[in-house]
């Protein structure tokens, strides 16, 4: 769907998310589009938006005479069967919820507006967010051609969002960050998610038909890159392990710019000075040093953000341990034998070379020790 400027963002609550979407791509997209509308900081009085009507014609890919009767179709079906299935977990087990979003909307055939109301019930979801929430962008939702591969990327970007927004934190571990942008999906709640229970029961159909047709869907049409392997249990496949990158990174973490979110600003400033706060302490270790005067780290090297911040959180921690273990003679030990077997191909990826570098090292380190 074209002209949908790139920062314009959907904001919804992770139990939303991760509920199931009883409707169609048409309804999902409608509703989708009216969230889009929603300024959090502001909620709508009563609970009311208005849409344009050209901007939701162009999610009918047909002639312009037959517009109007597919948007009252489209219309008619959200309203009569289209609702979430929400699943929310609570100290006594979980509380299960049946919600139609939008059970009024108000249109004419001489004005461009649409006014939209939200169920008073689908709110607490959509506003006043103040964490277990998701937010991506509304164009990529737009250009997804089914049902599935709105759920599926919706679902990925709850887990992405989350290695994007602690990569450059302290408090989150290397296994966790893998795990965020690596996430694993039982079948049984892939199925539950994309509601196909009762669809595709053989499990080679269901990558056939569904998985394998979303994915692609996904790759073409939205800012993720995203592969998957099969996870076996025995004979039987148990899991998906997706992973996901970024095409490119351009205000895909922006909480409705636009707006000028007050919770958006204030995020994008912890994480720019974070992000200031971990550049600062890498360029100032003493294993910057080391690895500069033995030509392991080029100044070059030394202006890209994430390369810096990548050796302090994936090659410095072990560097600390390797000292811990003996003494910093020996890191130096280390730094020149890596200086004295790297090649050009090594330095394609520095931060990612010397990790695996120095784990082999220590790994032989811990052999040494124990003997």
């Amino acid at each position: 769907m074209d002209n949908i400027p790139q920062n314009r963002k959907v904001v919804e609550h992770n139990s939303l998310i991760s509920s199931v979407a009883k409707m169609d791509r048409i309804p999902l997209q409608i509703f989708e589009l009216a969230v889009s509308m929603i300024d959090t900081a502001n909620p709508p009085l009563d609970n009311i938006i208005y849409l344009s009507k050209k901007e939701m014609f162009k999610l009918f890919d047909v002639s312009s005479q037959n517009k109007h009767t597919r948007f009252k179709q489209a219309v008619e079906n959200m309203q009569k069967q289209a609702y979430f299935e929400i699943r929310e977990v609570t100290e006594k087990g979980f509380k299960f919820e049946s919600i139609v979003p939008i059970p009024f909307v108000r249109w004419t055939d001489y004005e461009d507006a649409v006014i939209v109301e939200f169920n008073h019930r689908i709110m607490p979801y959509l506003i006043d967010l103040k964490q277990n929430f998701t937010q991506y962008a509304l164009s990529d939702v737009m250009n997804l051609n089914s049902k599935h591969s709105i759920s599926i990327y919706k679902w990925l970007c709850m887990h992405y969002n989350q290695f994007e927004h602690y990569q450059y934190k302290a408090n989150r571990t290397e296994k966790q960050l893998y795990e965020y942008a690596n996430p694993t999906i039982q079948i049984k709640e892939m199925r539950e998610l994309t509601d196909t229970s009762n669809k595709y029961k053989a499990t080679k159909d269901l990558f056939r038909y569904m998985i394998d047709t979303t994915i692609q869907d996904i790759n073409e049409n939205t800012h993720f890159k995203v592969t998957y392997d099969k996870i076996k249990k025995g004979r039987s496949i148990d899991a998906i392990q997706f992973h996901v990158e970024k095409k490119f990174v351009a205000d895909s973490t922006t909480y409705k710019e636009e707006q000028q979110d007050q919770a958006y600003i204030a995020d994008k400033e912890n994480k720019e000075q974070d992000k200031a706060k971990a550049l600062m302490q890498v360029m100032q270790s003493k294993y910057t040093s080391m690895l500069l005067n033995k030509m392991v780290l080029s100044a070059v090297e030394m202006t890209d953000v994430d390369t810096m911040i990548a050796m302090q959180k994936y090659v410095y921690v072990y560097y600390d341990e390797l000292a811990k273990k003996r003494d910093m003679k020996e890191v130096q030990k280390h730094i020149d034998y890596v200086r004295s077997h790297m090649n050009g191909y090594s330095k394609q990826n520095i931060a990612k070379y010397l990790n695996k570098a120095i784990k082999q090292y220590l790994t032989q380190v811990k052999i040494e020790d124990a003997q």
